[in-house]
């Protein structure tokens, strides 16, 4: 696998060294920091404890709106799993590490970047808030495109990462509304 990754890496070499670019005006690396450090669970655990007053106060159930977090604390717990595992078996290197003129703009959590975990729940817990509560998406929908594109800008994924991460949030998602 480390074979096409390295192929992969050269190929994206060009659309990383671009985004990371941006990290040289302060408020832009500021910004992306912000909303990466957002995106490492604050943000989402803020919004599992809010949600029972958020769907209370779209008409239902206070009970309601605690399953809900109920199934994004669960769906969270698995995409974790998922992609621990993933980033232990593929071994993938950081831009920063495996391209010359990427800057790591920031200290990323764990040392392999395939694939984002970042994207993968904040695809994913947006893709279940808003199934829930469609309303919430113009607020989510915006901040998990800056989480997702904060990890390339900052230096810390390849878009194959971020696009790997999202697909399966996504899919974490739709089994995680089947499921519950």
């Amino acid at each position: 696998m480390s074979a096409f990754f390295v192929r992969v890496d050269r190929a994206e070499r060009r659309i990383c060294l671009l985004a990371n670019a941006a990290c040289r005006r302060r408020l832009i690396r500021n910004t992306f920091r912000i909303c990466s450090r957002l995106g490492d669970g604050v943000f989402w655990y803020a919004l599992m404890a809010a949600m029972p007053l958020i769907v209370w106060a779209s008409g239902r159930t206070i009970a309601q709106g605690l399953w809900i977090s109920l199934e994004m604390l669960a769906a969270g717990a698995f995409g974790l799993l998922v992609y621990k595992a993933l980033k232990k078996k593929l071994v993938r290197e950081r831009p920063y590490i495996g391209l010359i003129g990427i800057e790591c703009a920031m200290p990323p959590l764990d040392r392999y970047s395939f694939p984002s975990g970042h994207t993968l729940h904040a695809v994913m817990f947006t893709a279940i808030a808003i199934s829930h509560v469609p309303a919430l998406a113009v607020l989510l929908v915006p901040f998990a495109l800056m989480v997702a594109a904060s990890r390339v800008v900052l230096g810390l994924h390849y878009p194959t990462d971020v696009l790997a991460g999202a697909l399966l949030g996504a899919l974490i998602a739709q089994g995680s509304n089947w499921l519950f």
